[in-house]
């Protein structure tokens, strides 16, 4: 939940390229971000992986006028809408990107390159694997009002509960984790691409505090002296978190598909 998932800043970036807000280039830097490279594969009428910058002009042709997120994990097909061989290597990849206008949606592969006895040549490469898709509402993403709305509410009870079960944030694990948080909210990244409102920026940056509190209570101050410690404790603790994990996962999603949320009421 920390980290910007790959499909996440190609749903985000892409969107701002169909709008016209950054060019070409910048929109395939910002997507690949640390990796080597991207391509895609099984572009209509390409043999062989193409280019990023290629692929993503080929599919405005070819009538994709937005990009959801999705993040679908066992038993939560959320943002999927169709068909079963697009939804299995979603769920495999446990991330996808959905076209919006044409049916076509992306799952990332990634692969490790390079030398594996040296460090410094290892490389990812990204493979985005471009398969059909329904053309039907994506299972399970809230609008962003009603994400913000149960964010609010699952993070209260959860605090609660955690409360309940003498499970404080505090230890020098939890303590250099929030450090890291703010640190990275002071640089002052992109949450989203250019032509995102600030309501979608502003449930992004809760959805990803959220998972930061969890990773918290999950892995920090419960395994040293104050914690839950037992596994009646333990298991408690992660039954507590396990709604708000998945109420901060559908927040994600809706605030990286506001852009297309946005587009689908002008249309309207």
């Amino acid at each position: 939940m920390l980290s910007e998932p790959r499909s996440g800043r190609l749903a985000a970036w892409g969107n701002a390229l169909l709008g016209q807000l950054v060019s070409p280039d910048e929109a395939a830097l910002a997507i690949v971000g640390d990796d080597a490279v991207h391509r895609v594969e099984g572009l209509p009428g390409e043999v062989e992986p193409v280019g990023l910058t290629l692929a993503l002009g080929r599919l405005r042709v070819l009538g994709v006028t937005g990009w959801r997120l999705a993040l679908p994990v066992p038993g939560h097909p959320l943002g999927l809408s169709g068909p079963p061989d697009f939804n299995t290597r979603a769920l495999e990849a446990e991330e996808a990107v959905v076209g919006y206008g044409a049916p076509f949606g992306l799952v990332p592969e990634v692969r490790e390159a390079g030398h594996p006895g040296d460090p410094a040549d290892l490389h990812t490469e990204v493979v985005w694997h471009c398969l059909p898709v329904r053309d039907a509402p994506p299972a399970d993403v809230p609008s962003l009002g009603e994400a913000e709305r149960e964010l609010a509410e699952a993070l209260r009870d959860a605090t609660e509960a955690l409360t309940r079960l003498d499970v404080a944030a505090s230890g020098p694990l939890a303590e250099a984790t929030v450090d890291a948080y703010r640190s990275r909210a002071e640089r002052g990244r992109e949450a989203l691409a250019p032509g995102y409102p600030p309501r979608a920026v502003r449930v992004l940056e809760l959805a990803q505090r959220v998972g930061l509190l969890i990773a918290v209570a999950l892995d920090g101050p419960g395994h040293g002296p104050g914690g839950a410690v037992s596994a009646s404790q333990m298991s408690a603790r992660r039954e507590a978190l396990r709604q708000v994990e998945r109420v901060a996962r559908r927040a994600q999603v809706a605030a990286y598909n506001a852009y297309v949320e946005e587009l689908g009421r002008e249309v309207s």
